[in-house]
Protein backbone atom coordinates (compact mmCIF):
# COMPACT_ATOMS: atom_id res chain seq x y z
CA UNK A 1 0.00 0.00 0.00
CA UNK A 2 1.51 3.69 -1.21
CA UNK A 3 -1.85 5.49 -0.18
CA UNK A 4 -5.33 4.93 1.55
CA UNK A 5 -7.23 2.84 0.15
CA UNK A 6 -10.99 3.17 0.09
CA UNK A 7 -14.37 0.81 0.63
CA UNK A 8 -18.08 0.89 1.52
CA UNK A 9 -19.86 -1.38 3.85
CA UNK A 10 -21.66 -3.41 1.63
CA UNK A 11 -25.30 -2.06 0.33
CA UNK A 12 -25.75 0.34 -2.36
CA UNK A 13 -28.69 2.25 -3.75
CA UNK A 14 -30.97 -0.03 -5.74
CA UNK A 15 -33.56 1.06 -8.65
CA UNK A 16 -37.26 1.28 -7.42
CA UNK A 17 -37.81 -1.54 -9.83
CA UNK A 18 -35.75 -3.77 -8.47
CA UNK A 19 -36.53 -2.65 -5.17
CA UNK A 20 -40.33 -3.69 -5.94
CA UNK A 21 -39.34 -7.23 -7.38
CA UNK A 22 -37.81 -7.78 -4.31
CA UNK A 23 -40.44 -7.52 -1.74
CA UNK A 24 -42.87 -9.14 -4.21
CA UNK A 25 -40.24 -11.66 -4.68
CA UNK A 26 -40.84 -11.65 -8.25
CA UNK A 27 -39.00 -14.12 -10.72
CA UNK A 28 -37.64 -10.84 -12.65
CA UNK A 29 -35.21 -10.47 -9.62
CA UNK A 30 -32.68 -12.93 -11.05
CA UNK A 31 -32.77 -10.93 -14.40
CA UNK A 32 -32.91 -7.17 -12.65
CA UNK A 33 -30.58 -8.25 -10.20
CA UNK A 34 -27.74 -9.29 -12.89
CA UNK A 35 -28.30 -6.24 -14.66
CA UNK A 36 -27.69 -4.23 -11.36
CA UNK A 37 -24.33 -5.57 -10.59
CA UNK A 38 -23.51 -4.54 -13.18
CA UNK A 39 -24.37 -1.49 -13.02
CA UNK A 40 -23.06 -0.73 -9.99
CA UNK A 41 -19.79 -2.75 -9.89
CA UNK A 42 -19.19 -0.17 -13.24
CA UNK A 43 -20.24 2.74 -11.17
CA UNK A 44 -18.20 2.12 -7.94
CA UNK A 45 -15.12 1.97 -10.14
CA UNK A 46 -16.11 4.92 -12.10
CA UNK A 47 -15.96 6.71 -8.79
CA UNK A 48 -12.89 5.62 -8.25
CA UNK A 49 -13.70 3.23 -5.08
CA UNK A 50 -10.17 0.38 -4.82
CA UNK A 51 -12.38 -2.74 -2.90
CA UNK A 52 -15.57 -3.05 -4.30
CA UNK A 53 -18.68 -5.55 -4.39
CA UNK A 54 -22.02 -6.41 -5.96
CA UNK A 55 -23.66 -3.63 -3.70
CA UNK A 56 -25.65 -6.48 -2.52
CA UNK A 57 -28.18 -5.83 -5.34
CA UNK A 58 -29.99 -8.99 -5.44
CA UNK A 59 -30.79 -9.53 -1.41
CA UNK A 60 -33.77 -7.94 -0.03
CA UNK A 61 -31.74 -6.78 3.02
CA UNK A 62 -28.20 -7.50 4.25
CA UNK A 63 -29.77 -9.86 7.13
CA UNK A 64 -33.27 -11.38 5.97
CA UNK A 65 -31.89 -12.63 2.47
CA UNK A 66 -30.76 -16.06 4.05
CA UNK A 67 -34.51 -16.94 4.85
CA UNK A 68 -34.23 -17.90 1.24
CA UNK A 69 -31.33 -19.88 1.45
CA UNK A 70 -31.77 -21.74 4.58
CA UNK A 71 -34.61 -24.08 6.03
CA UNK A 72 -36.13 -23.53 9.09
CA UNK A 73 -37.69 -20.18 8.69
CA UNK A 74 -41.57 -19.08 8.52
CA UNK A 75 -44.27 -16.54 9.99
CA UNK A 76 -44.13 -13.84 10.70
CA UNK A 77 -41.77 -12.16 13.42
CA UNK A 78 -40.75 -8.34 14.14
CA UNK A 79 -38.04 -6.41 14.51
CA UNK A 80 -36.06 -6.28 17.82
CA UNK A 81 -36.88 -2.34 19.29
CA UNK A 82 -34.28 0.13 19.79
CA UNK A 83 -34.52 1.52 23.26
CA UNK A 84 -32.95 4.89 22.47
CA UNK A 85 -36.12 5.67 20.06
CA UNK A 86 -38.30 4.36 22.86
CA UNK A 87 -37.56 6.93 24.79
CA UNK A 88 -38.65 9.55 22.92
CA UNK A 89 -42.16 8.40 22.14
CA UNK A 90 -43.52 10.94 19.67
CA UNK A 91 -40.00 10.35 17.79
CA UNK A 92 -40.33 6.58 17.72
CA UNK A 93 -44.24 7.30 16.43
CA UNK A 94 -42.74 9.33 13.29
CA UNK A 95 -39.68 7.22 12.44
CA UNK A 96 -41.72 3.93 12.48
CA UNK A 97 -44.42 5.86 10.33
CA UNK A 98 -41.81 6.61 7.84
CA UNK A 99 -39.65 3.45 7.38
CA UNK A 100 -41.42 0.33 5.93
CA UNK A 101 -39.55 -2.67 5.75
CA UNK A 102 -40.81 -6.47 5.30
CA UNK A 103 -41.18 -7.99 8.20
CA UNK A 104 -38.60 -10.92 8.84
CA UNK A 105 -39.61 -14.17 9.60
CA UNK A 106 -39.19 -16.50 12.72
CA UNK A 107 -37.15 -19.46 13.45
CA UNK A 108 -39.94 -22.54 13.49
CA UNK A 109 -37.45 -25.67 12.99
CA UNK A 110 -34.06 -26.90 12.14
CA UNK A 111 -31.52 -24.77 10.60
CA UNK A 112 -29.93 -26.13 7.60
CA UNK A 113 -28.65 -24.76 4.44
CA UNK A 114 -31.03 -25.01 1.62
CA UNK A 115 -30.23 -23.40 -1.49
CA UNK A 116 -26.63 -24.54 -2.12
CA UNK A 117 -26.36 -22.42 -5.47
CA UNK A 118 -27.57 -19.16 -4.39
CA UNK A 119 -23.98 -17.86 -3.13
CA UNK A 120 -22.77 -19.87 -6.81
CA UNK A 121 -25.00 -17.41 -8.68
CA UNK A 122 -24.36 -14.58 -6.62
CA UNK A 123 -20.49 -15.43 -7.27
CA UNK A 124 -21.41 -15.68 -11.07
CA UNK A 125 -23.07 -12.31 -11.34
CA UNK A 126 -20.13 -10.53 -9.83
CA UNK A 127 -17.34 -12.05 -11.42
CA UNK A 128 -19.02 -11.52 -14.88
CA UNK A 129 -19.65 -7.55 -14.10
CA UNK A 130 -16.05 -7.19 -12.84
CA UNK A 131 -14.76 -8.65 -16.60
CA UNK A 132 -12.30 -6.20 -17.90
CA UNK A 133 -12.04 -3.98 -14.23
CA UNK A 134 -9.27 -4.34 -12.10
CA UNK A 135 -9.96 -3.01 -9.02
CA UNK A 136 -7.47 -2.98 -5.92
CA UNK A 137 -9.90 -5.82 -4.61
CA UNK A 138 -13.41 -7.37 -4.49
CA UNK A 139 -15.46 -8.21 -1.45
CA UNK A 140 -19.17 -9.81 -0.73
CA UNK A 141 -20.81 -9.56 2.13
CA UNK A 142 -22.42 -12.19 4.46
CA UNK A 143 -24.61 -12.49 7.65
CA UNK A 144 -23.34 -13.19 10.91
CA UNK A 145 -24.76 -15.84 12.81
CA UNK A 146 -25.33 -13.64 15.33
CA UNK A 147 -26.59 -11.01 13.33
CA UNK A 148 -29.28 -13.41 11.70
CA UNK A 149 -30.32 -14.13 15.27
CA UNK A 150 -30.95 -10.65 15.86
CA UNK A 151 -33.23 -10.22 13.09
CA UNK A 152 -34.85 -14.00 12.76
CA UNK A 153 -36.29 -14.57 16.48
CA UNK A 154 -36.06 -17.92 17.45
CA UNK A 155 -39.38 -19.46 18.39
CA UNK A 156 -37.74 -23.27 17.83
CA UNK A 157 -34.54 -24.08 19.39
CA UNK A 158 -35.54 -22.31 22.80
CA UNK A 159 -32.05 -21.97 23.60
CA UNK A 160 -29.26 -19.36 22.65
CA UNK A 161 -26.11 -21.12 22.13
CA UNK A 162 -27.92 -24.09 20.08
CA UNK A 163 -29.56 -21.59 17.79
CA UNK A 164 -26.57 -19.79 16.90
CA UNK A 165 -24.95 -22.65 16.31
CA UNK A 166 -27.00 -24.29 13.97
CA UNK A 167 -26.72 -20.94 12.15
CA UNK A 168 -23.11 -21.35 12.26
CA UNK A 169 -23.15 -24.50 10.60
CA UNK A 170 -25.45 -23.56 7.84
CA UNK A 171 -23.95 -20.21 6.99
CA UNK A 172 -20.45 -21.76 6.90
CA UNK A 173 -21.13 -23.08 3.24
CA UNK A 174 -21.51 -20.17 1.89
CA UNK A 175 -18.76 -18.33 3.79
CA UNK A 176 -16.37 -21.25 2.69
CA UNK A 177 -17.64 -20.54 -1.55
CA UNK A 178 -17.21 -16.78 -1.08
CA UNK A 179 -13.75 -17.06 -0.24
CA UNK A 180 -12.80 -20.08 -2.19
CA UNK A 181 -13.82 -17.95 -5.66
CA UNK A 182 -10.57 -15.31 -3.69
CA UNK A 183 -13.06 -12.67 -2.61
CA UNK A 184 -12.45 -10.79 0.68
CA UNK A 185 -15.44 -12.21 2.70
CA UNK A 186 -16.93 -9.87 5.07
CA UNK A 187 -19.40 -10.79 7.80
CA UNK A 188 -21.55 -8.30 9.02
CA UNK A 189 -21.44 -8.36 12.71
CA UNK A 190 -23.81 -5.36 13.72
CA UNK A 191 -25.28 -7.47 16.63
CA UNK A 192 -21.89 -7.53 18.66
CA UNK A 193 -22.71 -3.52 19.22
CA UNK A 194 -26.15 -2.86 18.47
CA UNK A 195 -27.60 -5.70 19.87
CA UNK A 196 -27.09 -3.98 23.25
CA UNK A 197 -29.46 -1.08 22.37
CA UNK A 198 -32.45 -3.77 21.62
CA UNK A 199 -31.90 -7.46 21.61
CA UNK A 200 -29.55 -7.42 24.46
CA UNK A 201 -31.30 -3.86 26.22
CA UNK A 202 -32.49 -6.12 29.14
CA UNK A 203 -29.51 -7.99 30.07
CA UNK A 204 -26.81 -6.48 32.54
CA UNK A 205 -23.67 -5.83 31.14
CA UNK A 206 -22.30 -9.04 31.79
CA UNK A 207 -24.43 -10.72 30.66
CA UNK A 208 -24.19 -8.98 27.27
CA UNK A 209 -20.54 -9.22 27.24
CA UNK A 210 -20.89 -13.18 27.63
CA UNK A 211 -23.37 -13.04 24.80
CA UNK A 212 -21.36 -10.86 22.29
CA UNK A 213 -17.96 -13.16 23.12
CA UNK A 214 -20.21 -16.22 22.32
CA UNK A 215 -21.41 -14.92 18.59
CA UNK A 216 -17.62 -13.97 18.53
CA UNK A 217 -16.63 -17.36 19.38
CA UNK A 218 -19.18 -19.15 17.09
CA UNK A 219 -18.08 -16.61 14.33
CA UNK A 220 -14.42 -17.90 14.62
CA UNK A 221 -15.52 -21.43 14.44
CA UNK A 222 -17.54 -20.89 11.12
CA UNK A 223 -14.94 -19.25 9.50
CA UNK A 224 -11.72 -21.52 10.69
CA UNK A 225 -10.79 -22.82 7.39
CA UNK A 226 -10.73 -19.02 5.86
CA UNK A 227 -7.32 -16.95 6.33
CA UNK A 228 -7.70 -14.04 8.57
CA UNK A 229 -6.78 -11.84 5.48
CA UNK A 230 -8.80 -12.97 3.55
CA UNK A 231 -12.24 -11.82 5.99
CA UNK A 232 -13.11 -8.37 7.07
CA UNK A 233 -16.00 -7.64 9.99
CA UNK A 234 -18.57 -4.84 10.00
CA UNK A 235 -19.61 -3.64 13.66
CA UNK A 236 -22.53 -0.66 13.55
CA UNK A 237 -25.04 0.96 16.18
CA UNK A 238 -28.12 0.76 13.79
CA UNK A 239 -28.10 2.29 10.34
CA UNK A 240 -30.63 5.13 11.57
CA UNK A 241 -31.25 8.86 12.39
CA UNK A 242 -31.91 8.56 15.87
CA UNK A 243 -30.32 9.64 19.45
CA UNK A 244 -28.05 6.85 19.61
CA UNK A 245 -27.43 8.00 23.43
CA UNK A 246 -27.57 4.30 24.80
CA UNK A 247 -24.89 3.34 21.88
CA UNK A 248 -22.69 0.95 24.09
CA UNK A 249 -18.82 2.45 23.81
CA UNK A 250 -16.77 0.82 21.49
CA UNK A 251 -14.03 1.13 25.12
CA UNK A 252 -16.48 -1.44 26.29
CA UNK A 253 -16.22 -3.93 23.31
CA UNK A 254 -12.93 -3.63 21.66
CA UNK A 255 -11.43 -6.27 23.20
CA UNK A 256 -14.11 -8.54 21.68
CA UNK A 257 -13.83 -7.22 18.20
CA UNK A 258 -10.19 -7.64 18.42
CA UNK A 259 -10.86 -11.30 19.42
CA UNK A 260 -12.58 -12.21 16.11
CA UNK A 261 -10.46 -13.62 13.37
CA UNK A 262 -11.14 -10.92 10.47
CA UNK A 263 -7.77 -9.21 9.80
CA UNK A 264 -9.84 -5.91 9.01
CA UNK A 265 -12.98 -4.25 11.46
CA UNK A 266 -15.30 -1.98 10.09
CA UNK A 267 -16.89 0.28 11.97
CA UNK A 268 -18.61 3.68 12.49
CA UNK A 269 -16.74 6.48 13.15
CA UNK A 270 -17.89 9.42 11.42
CA UNK A 271 -21.12 10.30 12.63
CA UNK A 272 -22.07 12.77 15.83
CA UNK A 273 -21.93 9.81 18.22
CA UNK A 274 -19.12 8.23 17.82
CA UNK A 275 -15.97 10.32 15.56
CA UNK A 276 -15.05 10.95 18.78
CA UNK A 277 -13.57 7.55 19.15
CA UNK A 278 -10.81 7.40 17.23
CA UNK A 279 -9.08 8.97 20.07
CA UNK A 280 -9.42 5.44 22.30
CA UNK A 281 -6.86 3.69 19.50
CA UNK A 282 -4.35 5.97 21.41
CA UNK A 283 -4.77 3.23 24.24
CA UNK A 284 -5.70 0.02 22.33
CA UNK A 285 -2.87 -1.49 20.83
CA UNK A 286 -4.14 -2.80 17.23
CA UNK A 287 -2.95 -6.35 16.97
CA UNK A 288 -0.01 -6.89 14.36
CA UNK A 289 -1.78 -8.37 10.98
CA UNK A 290 -5.06 -6.39 11.75
CA UNK A 291 -6.24 -2.98 10.26
CA UNK A 292 -9.20 -0.88 10.96
CA UNK A 293 -11.76 0.56 8.16
CA UNK A 294 -13.42 3.32 10.06
CA UNK A 295 -16.36 4.95 8.65
CA UNK A 296 -15.13 8.40 7.07
CA UNK A 297 -18.80 9.01 5.92
CA UNK A 298 -21.87 9.03 7.56
CA UNK A 299 -24.66 6.91 6.13
CA UNK A 300 -27.83 8.88 7.85
CA UNK A 301 -27.56 11.89 6.82
CA UNK A 302 -27.63 13.54 2.80
CA UNK A 303 -24.72 16.63 3.84
CA UNK A 304 -21.96 15.22 1.92
CA UNK A 305 -18.91 15.73 3.56
CA UNK A 306 -16.13 17.83 2.39
CA UNK A 307 -13.29 16.11 0.99
CA UNK A 308 -10.78 18.05 3.49
CA UNK A 309 -12.90 16.65 6.42
CA UNK A 310 -12.91 13.25 4.97
CA UNK A 311 -8.55 13.62 4.65
CA UNK A 312 -8.90 14.87 8.32
CA UNK A 313 -10.48 12.03 9.61
CA UNK A 314 -8.35 9.44 7.97
CA UNK A 315 -5.00 11.30 9.09
CA UNK A 316 -6.41 11.25 12.84
CA UNK A 317 -6.55 7.24 12.58
CA UNK A 318 -3.34 7.29 11.08
CA UNK A 319 -1.74 8.99 13.34
CA UNK A 320 -2.86 6.46 16.09
CA UNK A 321 -2.24 3.26 14.36
CA UNK A 322 -0.37 3.94 11.07
CA UNK A 323 -1.10 4.81 7.86
CA UNK A 324 -0.60 1.30 6.58
CA UNK A 325 -3.22 0.18 8.78
CA UNK A 326 -6.35 2.49 7.77
CA UNK A 327 -8.52 1.90 4.96
CA UNK A 328 -11.01 4.43 4.64
CA UNK A 329 -14.97 3.29 5.12
CA UNK A 330 -18.48 4.15 5.23
CA UNK A 331 -20.32 3.90 8.67
CA UNK A 332 -23.12 1.88 7.25
CA UNK A 333 -24.50 0.31 4.52
CA UNK A 334 -26.27 3.18 1.72
CA UNK A 335 -29.04 0.10 0.76
CA UNK A 336 -29.47 -2.04 4.16
CA UNK A 337 -33.06 -2.79 3.45
CA UNK A 338 -34.33 -2.54 -0.65
CA UNK A 339 -36.57 0.29 -1.20
CA UNK A 340 -35.94 1.90 2.77
CA UNK A 341 -32.81 4.24 2.11
CA UNK A 342 -31.77 7.26 3.79
CA UNK A 343 -29.71 8.47 1.59
CA UNK A 344 -31.29 9.73 -1.69
CA UNK A 345 -29.31 7.22 -4.56
CA UNK A 346 -27.25 10.13 -5.84
CA UNK A 347 -26.34 12.01 -3.12
CA UNK A 348 -24.96 8.18 -1.62
CA UNK A 349 -23.20 8.72 -5.35
CA UNK A 350 -21.67 11.87 -4.54
CA UNK A 351 -20.85 10.79 -0.82
CA UNK A 352 -18.61 7.68 -2.01
CA UNK A 353 -16.31 10.58 -4.53
CA UNK A 354 -16.25 12.92 -1.80
CA UNK A 355 -14.78 9.82 0.31
CA UNK A 356 -12.01 9.04 -2.55
CA UNK A 357 -11.69 12.90 -2.74
CA UNK A 358 -10.56 13.15 0.78
CA UNK A 359 -8.67 9.49 0.39
CA UNK A 360 -6.74 11.29 -2.09
CA UNK A 361 -6.15 14.50 -0.05
CA UNK A 362 -4.87 12.29 2.79
CA UNK A 363 -2.57 10.05 0.90
CA UNK A 364 -0.89 12.79 -0.47
CA UNK A 365 0.02 14.38 3.17
CA UNK A 366 0.33 10.68 4.55
CA UNK A 367 2.94 9.37 1.76
CA UNK A 368 3.82 12.31 -0.17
Amino acid sequence: MDRILTTHTGSLPRSPELAKALWERSPEVPRLAESAVQAVVARQCDTGLDLVNDGEQGRISYTTYVAERLTGFGGEGKYPTSGDRAEFSEFAARYEAGHHRPPPPRCIGPVALKDKEAVHRDVTTLKAALDGRQPAGVFMTAASPGQIARFIQDAYYGDHVKYVEALAEAMSYDYRAIADEGFVLQLDCPDLASGRNNQFADMSFDDYRKAIELHVDVLNQATAGIPPEQLRMHVCWGNYNGPHHRDVPLRDIVDALLRARPSAISFEAANPRHEHEWALWREVKLPEGKKLIPGMIDSTTNYVEHPELVAQRIGRFAQVVGRKNVIAGVDCGFGTFAGAETIHPEIAWAKLRSLVEGAELASQELFG
